[in-house]
This record gives structure tokens, sequence and C-alpha cells, in this order.
């Protein structure tokens, strides 16, 4: 069967500019390397900071760059000394080799390419849809929860922020067998706490002060809520930081130093943490709060979340309804 040679790709070409819906060309795998066709691209609030802050340049290496970091679908070709089945159905590493979506063209198009060794199987039984959430926003908070602030049987844990990321760390945190104290301004994201397992949800991080937690892993990122998390542990408590809603963030070095707070930052995980995510997955024990999208809708995706209009996690969906047009 012939396939494809261009296709639509929504592309990054500056900072303060609009994503582009730009036609280019089918990429080819070179050596160690597979093309995807994509089949689910999940949406993260960092491409927002991709099209609007300008600090996040420095770390895109193409002008226009299509975007995209977490990407599922099933393998279309493979490059020299690559031993992979065509038809195989994989998410992909978002911090491997290089980086989708930064390093590389991501994955907002009907094909992908990617290092075959970044690629981690999908289950049988799990989704396109969940396994490209699985990638990172499951890896992320898997590795920030499970790793970093090493959750486990007996501890009361804290998580600000139930996005897209926050409801995944929660719902692991009470697979762990943590009581899990969350916060969140959203009223939905509140239930969607209760749903998860959280044993106490508020609206306010400020209300977790004084409850001597664990640890606190705060997915949202502002002065205020890192404050909180300092103001809410035991001392000798962790403080794991991920969320990145604001660049610099103040904290009382009273507070810090009277708590003996040990502070840690978390970014992105490993393909074990992915793994972990999609066993969690398939099992039914991790069920996110999923949007789908169709290709057409990716601006307006960006726009929901530049909004802060969304609750839970936004997938585009290329199985069906509206995918990239193709050209022969």
């Amino acid at each position: 069967m012939t396939r494809e040679t261009t296709m639509q790709a929504w592309q990054w070409t500056g900072t303060g500019r609009p994503l582009t819906l730009a036609t280019v060309p089918v990429p080819e795998p070179g050596p160690g390397e597979v093309l995807l066709r994509v089949r689910a691209a999940g949406m993260c609030h960092s491409d927002v900071g991709e099209l609007d802050e300008p600090s996040w340049a420095e770390n895109i290496h193409r002008n226009p760059l299509t975007l995209g970091h977490e990407i599922a679908g099933e393998v279309v070709a493979v490059g020299e000394g690559v031993d992979l089945p065509v038809g195989g159905r994989y998410g992909v590493h978002p911090l491997g080799e290089t980086v989708p979506g930064y390093g590389r063209d991501g994955g907002y198009a009907a094909f992908h390419v990617s290092p075959a060794a970044d690629l981690v199987a999908l289950p049988d039984g799990l989704s396109f849809q969940l396994g490209a959430l699985g990638t990172d926003a499951g890896m992320t908070s898997h590795h920030a929860v499970a790793e970093v602030a090493g959750v486990r049987a007996g501890q009361r844990v804290g998580i600000i922020g139930l996005g897209g990321l926050g409801q995944i760390g929660a719902r692991i945190a009470v697979l762990l067998g943590a009581q899990v104290y969350a916060a969140d301004p959203s009223p939905s994201a509140r239930r969607l706490g209760k749903e998860v397992g959280a044993h106490s949800v508020v609206a306010d991080a400020t209300e977790l002060a004084g409850h001597g937690l664990d640890s606190v892993v705060d997915f949202a990122g502002y002065t205020s809520t890192a404050q909180a998390a300092v103001r809410a542990i035991r001392i000798g408590g962790v403080v794991v930081m991920v969320g990145l809603g604001a660049h610099i963030s103040e904290l009382v070095t009273a507070d810090v130093v009277h708590q003996k707070a040990v502070i840690r930052g978390s970014s992105g995980g490993t393909k074990a943490d992915i793994e972990a995510v999609y066993r969690y997955l398939v099992d039914g024990q991790i069920v996110p709060r999923v949007e789908e999208l169709t290709f057409d809708q990716v601006d307006q995706g960006i726009d929901r979340l530049r909004r802060g209009e969304v609750t839970g996690r936004l997938v585009v969906s290329l199985c069906g309804g509206t995918s990239p047009r193709p050209v022969r």
C-alpha cells in the first residue's frame, strides 16, 4: 500500500505567534528509528508555555517545529538496525534520546519519527488515548509521587492541584496506601479529588497548614502553593515541586528552617514510570478524566488550556473523526 507523502502538522513558529497548521513532508525513519502513525496525542500546559513564554524558546531546537510530546501510535516503518514489528502499538518516552515537541518534531501530526529506544509497548487492551496520556502526565505524576516523594503505605500526603497531572498523582498516592489531603480552587476538580479517593479535599491550599503531612506534592507551582506546602508538612517532611505556574516562587525562610523542610524538584520520569502507569491504567486502577479532541481542534485546546478551562486531560484522537488530511 502506498504511504502518504505529505501531512498536516500543528507547528510552533516563534514565541508570541499562534499555532500554525502547515503541510509538511511525511518523515522517514533513519538508523535506529521508527515511523509511527500517530493515533493519539495528549495536550499539556507546557505547549502554552512554548507558545507564550520567551524563556521556553531556549529549549526549542528548530523553527518551525511540530508540537506535541505525549504520543501513542503504531509502527508503520522501521529504520536500519531496528527489529520491531510493523503494526506494533507503542507510547513514546518524551524524555528519551531527544524530546518530541522540543528537540524534534512532535505528535500533532499524522506521523512521527521516534528513536526505537524511546518506545514503550502498550499493554493489550490499553487505548491509544490512555497510552498517550501515560507518557507524560502519567510518567511525571508517578515519578514525583512514588520516586521523589517516596510515598508509601500509611503516610499522610498532600496533593496541591488536581488538574491533568494532579488527579493522577493523587490516585497513585491512594493506590500506594497513603491518606491523601488535596487542594484545588475548582469545584469540579475537588469533586474529581473525591472520586480518586482523597481523604479530604479543600479549596485553598492554605487550609492544609498544620496537618503534619509526611510529604506534599505541589502540581500548581505558585508562591502561595509552595508556601502552603511548607506549612502543611511535619517537621522534616518533604515538599516536591512539580508545577511551573510561576517562574519564581518565594518562601518564608523561617518556615523552611523551623519545619526542617526537605524541598525537592521533580521533572519528567523514566520508561519504568510509564510502564507502571500503563499497568494501573489497563487494570482500571487509574481512570483519569479525559476529553477527546479531533485534530482540527488542537488550536482550540491550546486556547482552553491558556484560559485555565480544562479539568482533567485533553487528548487529540487521530483514530477516527476529523484526522489530518493526508495528500498522496
